[in-house]
């Protein structure tokens, strides 16, 4: 949820392209204190790499302050870049080009592209350093790599689209907006008056931003459906046969790069196959509505949940038959490859309703609180990661006094089964409701701006 706070500085006061730089600049120092809380000159003295004792390598104090300091750090830095660095990129596009309307559609393809190309080749690389080098330069690399990409950044600074807006807070508005709203409705109760354009105007804006809510409440099964792919899925992997010939073992977690995998080779058929043949069917530039786009990736989400749920249906007949029910800690005989198929289904629905999701919340807010709207974007996962666990800690304190948590700490005697079930089933209920507010929706019109765009 901090990224909402932080999209408020942005858009209130920072400007996007300065809180982008001050995140950068956060980063690099949050960064290059986690080099330091790990190199060995921050160990007690004595301390050798070769002990044995786990006490005498303990951290200092001074180490684990600098590193509990770093981490809250890095949040803070993320928490202002992700949500202004993908605004401040699509606002290098002309809205009302008809072009550039469409390349700005594209744009939020190939970043959600990049940042899952770049998660995968940066956890294979980072991991491997982490392990077998050392951790000081796991942590190095990103320092100096976040220094490259803040010095390209600052280098297309005299060439960037600056949005300025004519008023002196994006707030100060919106607040006047809702106080026009209440003010028009009484107006219109009591004497039937007409109120100014500039009230008028500011009403259709303050009810734009509420019509978003809705939206937002729509998705938040699928967030809760989104966390489960690095949790459970996990831990589900890790009871299987993971061999892949005769000395190669697959860790459990490196099954969600199927996710990342799927993305990456998807987006490209997305962009460059599947919008311009919509494109001809649909006679729209993006090839099909966002909220067409949001609600495919609802419908892959729930297929994925029912997919999810048949395997572990079997998985536990498997654990019957083989007579492995209470050796959680063996595998079963059942290759990994069964869950193969619900990790891409995962990745086929990011493609639609994650990058749906991004554009959407951007596209729709007024043009000052673009930062706030992809933090709204943002904190859909944050608020579906909350309830994720509200859900599975209500579950587990009800069946566990039956005797049979479904998450149980044996998976084999657990019954994920029936919590994707219940996932599927409120994500087909979430899937209604948003049918029914996405059919009542009126997209934000586009109205030209002359002073939208200025170059510093």
């Amino acid at each position: 949820m901090l990224p909402l706070l932080m999209a408020c500085v942005a858009d209130a006061w920072l400007g996007r392209y300065r809180t982008i730089v001050l995140a950068s600049l956060l980063f690099v120092v949050s960064m290059g204190m986690l080099t330091v809380s790990a190199l060995p000159a921050f160990h007690h003295d004595g301390c050798s790499s070769y002990a044995s004792s786990s006490l005498a390598c303990s951290p200092s104090p001074a180490q684990v302050g600098v590193f509990y300091v770093s981490l809250y750090l890095v949040a803070l830095a993320e928490a202002g870049h992700k949500p202004c660095a993908q605004a401040f990129g699509a606002d290098q596009f002309d809205q009302n080009d008809p072009k550039e309307s469409v390349s700005r559609s594209s744009f939020f393809n190939w970043w959600y592209f990049g940042m899952c190309s770049g998660t995968a080749v940066t956890t294979m690389v980072s991991s491997y350093i982490q392990d077998n080098v050392g951790w000081g330069l796991g942590f190095g690399i990103p320092c100096l790599v976040m220094v490259f990409a803040l010095l390209m950044f600052l280098l297309g600074t005299r060439n960037y689209r600056y949005y300025t807006s004519t008023e002196s807070s994006p707030f100060a508005r919106l607040a006047r907006a809702f106080i026009a709203l209440i003010k028009g409705s009484k107006s219109s109760q009591s004497d039937g008056t007409l109120a100014s354009d500039d009230d008028a105007g500011h009403r259709e804006e303050v009810k734009g931003v509420l019509r978003l809510f809705p939206i937002w409440a729509t998705c938040i099964i699928y967030a809760v459906i989104f966390s489960q792919s690095s949790t459970f899925f996990t831990k589900q992997a890790a009871t299987l046969d993971r061999r892949i010939g005769p000395t190669l073992r697959v860790p459990p977690a490196a099954l969600q790069t199927f996710i990342s995998v799927t993305i990456m080779v998807f987006i490209p058929v997305y962009d460059r196959a599947f919008v311009p043949l919509a494109r001809r069917l649909t006679r729209l530039s993006s090839g099909i509505t966002m909220l067409q786009r949001i609600g495919t990736g609802l419908v892959l989400a729930l297929v994925a949940m029912v997919v999810a749920a048949l395997v572990e249906m079997r998985r536990l007949g498997v654990a019957r038959d083989a007579g492995l029910v209470d050796q959680p800690k063996a595998a079963l005989p059942m290759s990994l490859w069964w869950m193969v198929p619900q990790y891409v289904l995962f990745g086929l629905s990011d493609v639609f309703a994650m990058i749906g999701l991004q554009e959407f919340f951007y596209d729709q807010v007024p043009d000052a609180l673009r930062s706030l709207g992809l933090a709204l974007f943002l904190s859909i996962f944050g608020v579906g990661h909350l309830f994720s666990s509200f859900i599975i800690s209500a579950i587990d304190g009800a069946t566990k006094k039956s005797g049979a948590s479904w998450f149980s700490n044996n998976l084999n005697r657990a019954h994920l089964d029936y919590f994707y079930w219940l996932l599927a089933g409120l994500c087909a209920v979430e899937l209604a409701a948003f049918v029914i507010v996405s059919r009542v929706y009126v997209y934000k019109k586009r109205v030209s701006h002359d002073n939208n765009d200025a170059v510093m």
